[in-house]
């Protein structure tokens, strides 16, 4: 009966203490990771994934969360230096977020370094860094 007791205190303890505001504030100053993916040229999907990207920022703090937009696939038209979107994607790099275009898709479409926007990295391939993140614990977003 009395480790019946115990057992009971300690996990009282551990309830408590998870909803305090101790560890609410740990939680709070936790870093996220998000990771979205986009493979459309549609304008009206690149703001929605800056929005988002945003959004986000605003939500819990910049310094709070790491945000790459992996693209591939045709969705990397929106990546060449004369994009509607590039003073989106410039507001969003200067804000923290990194864009990267997949490589193989650049070699595909013949696409070089020199055609992409300034700021734009380059990951050898989409997929795969979306692949290492996920394992790594990020949240993936498709638009």
């Amino acid at each position: 009966m009395l480790k019946f007791l115990a057992k009971s205190a300690v996990i009282a303890l551990i309830v408590a203490f998870a909803s305090s505001p101790a560890a609410m504030a740990a939680e709070a100053g936790r870093k996220h990771h998000v990771i979205f993916h986009v493979t459309d040229s549609d304008q009206i999907k690149w703001n929605q994934a800056l929005n988002n990207a945003a959004n986000l920022q605003k939500a819990v703090g910049k310094e709070n969360i790491e945000v790459e937009v992996v693209v591939n696939g045709p969705g990397l038209d929106m990546m060449k230096f004369e994009s509607p979107v590039g003073s989106r994607m410039k507001e969003a790099m200067n804000n923290g977020v990194s864009l990267l275009a997949c490589a193989a898709t650049m070699r595909a479409a013949k696409i070089t370094e020199k055609d992409l926007y300034q700021g734009v990295k380059t990951v050898p391939g989409g997929v795969g860094q979306i692949m290492k993140r996920q394992e790594a614990g990020w949240t993936y977003i498709k638009i």
